[in-house]
């Protein structure tokens, strides 16, 4: 998924001068709204009306610029009118993505907020597959910005975003710390200290982005710094317009968040494409994603440029990298058909004989389609020997495998 939120910012960026957001109102003048989410497979999960009365799930994600519709087929069945037509040549430099400007979009979270006429785009397409690589139904990506007229605090532990009046807003919870931020066309950063190893430093600049369902990604061409690891492994890190991209999985030895360090977080590593025009990056030198973000509370003020941050129940939690080599896609209709995307080259996985595009039958003598992804890759991630009986279908043939599972980073 990294890939899919370092495009979705360079697509948005593109069509800034052509949208306006009025952004979200409390029902009823109301100073503090509790709305519950979802968090699957590392997500924020919200459920909004939308143009009145269709329920859609939209993930809440501060690292885009504006909100996005990625399943015409809705809007098509509305009949809403696209006003404008974009073509735009994707960070790949192959695929062109055509997305249409809706004007005066409805949303409701019912009893709640609302937005009462939001400018958004509609892709032409589902470019991003969303659902196929992160197993969760969603139909489009909510800008975090749409709430940037109150003080929003997301709380990792209780799944529910809260979001005040800042009028009236004082923060009387104990065991929050300021950290400065910099808000750049309507995305935040976060200027830190990465220490790759115990002793080389480097000052990073950091997008931070509920849009990514994963750690810590860097871009290992923008400091002489920043690279990856010698223990590191050369993967698939993701997947964009063009294809799988290729980068490069390790851990950092420590990245800092005000006064908070985090250790050992697993990241990846990606080299920007230096063709591309990169404006729209504002220099930053990666991002941070849920799965980082998750080991705090976190209270966001975009007018003020600053966000608070306290260690939640997670904070002193390792971070966990899969110890199978396998990546799995969800296909079918409910999400619970799993096929094998890619093997790790002398992993536990290849190991065992398992090759892209078998199909996963079931996990510890467990039907597949009775887990989520998510449940697959946790069982994936279980301490290192243990033993993990799958049944695959390759062609006509069922076989049963077994994974043992042992640390890759």
């Amino acid at each position: 998924m990294t890939r899919l939120v370092f495009l979705l910012g360079f697509v948005c960026t593109l069509f800034s001068s052509a949208l306006a957001q009025s952004g979200f109102s409390a029902v009823g003048g109301r100073k503090q709204v509790e709305i519950p989410f979802e968090y699957l497979n590392n997500f924020i999960i919200l459920t909004l009306n939308f143009n009145g009365y269709l329920p859609l799930k939209f993930i809440f994600d501060t690292g885009a610029e504006h909100t996005i519709l990625t399943k015409r087929e809705i809007s098509d069945i509305l009949r809403i009118q696209y006003e404008r037509e974009f073509r735009v040549t994707g960070s790949d430099m192959k695929t062109t993505l055509i997305a249409y400007l809706a004007r005066q979009i409805r949303f409701d979270i019912p009893d709640k907020v609302f937005a009462p006429a939001e400018d958004i785009l509609v892709l032409q397409e589902d470019y991003f597959r969303f659902e196929e690589y992160a197993g969760v139904d969603v139909h489009g990506i909510l800008s975090a910005m749409a709430f940037s007229k109150f003080i929003v605090k997301i709380n990792y532990d209780r799944h529910t975003l809260t979001l005040y009046d800042r009028e009236t807003f004082h923060l009387r919870e104990a065991g929050f710390t300021p950290v400065p931020v910099e808000i750049f066309r309507n995305k935040i950063y976060l200027n830190t200290r990465l220490h790759l190893l115990p002793d080389s430093t480097a000052p990073v600049k950091l997008l931070v982005d509920t849009g990514a369902g994963l750690p810590l990604l860097l871009f290992s061409n923008t400091h002489p710094l920043v690279h990856p690891p010698a223990r590191s492994l050369a993967s698939n890190i993701g997947m964009g317009l063009g294809g799988y991209i290729e980068g490069f999985t390790g851990r950092v030895h420590a990245l800092h968040l005000g006064n908070f360090a985090q250790q050992g977080v697993v990241t990846y590593f990606q080299e920007l494409d230096t063709t591309l025009n990169l404006e729209y990056l504002n220099q930053r030198n990666g991002l941070i994603g849920n799965v980082l973000l998750s080991h705090f509370q976190v209270i966001l003020d975009y007018r003020k440029e600053q966000i608070w941050l306290k260690p939640g129940r997670s904070y002193k939690e390792a971070f966990v990298y899969d110890r199978s080599g396998l990546s799995l896609i969800a296909t079918g209709a409910r999400f619970n058909d799993y096929r094998v995307q890619n093997v790790l080259p002398n992993s536990p996985a290849a190991e065992a004989d398992i090759r892209r595009d078998d199909q996963i039958i079931s996990v510890r003598r467990t039907p597949a389609a009775f887990y989520s992804l998510g449940d697959i890759q946790r069982i994936f991630q279980k301490k290192p020997g243990k033993k993990v009986r799958i049944v695959i279908k390759r062609g006509e043939q069922k076989m049963v495998k077994t994974i043992v599972l042992r640390e890759l980073i």
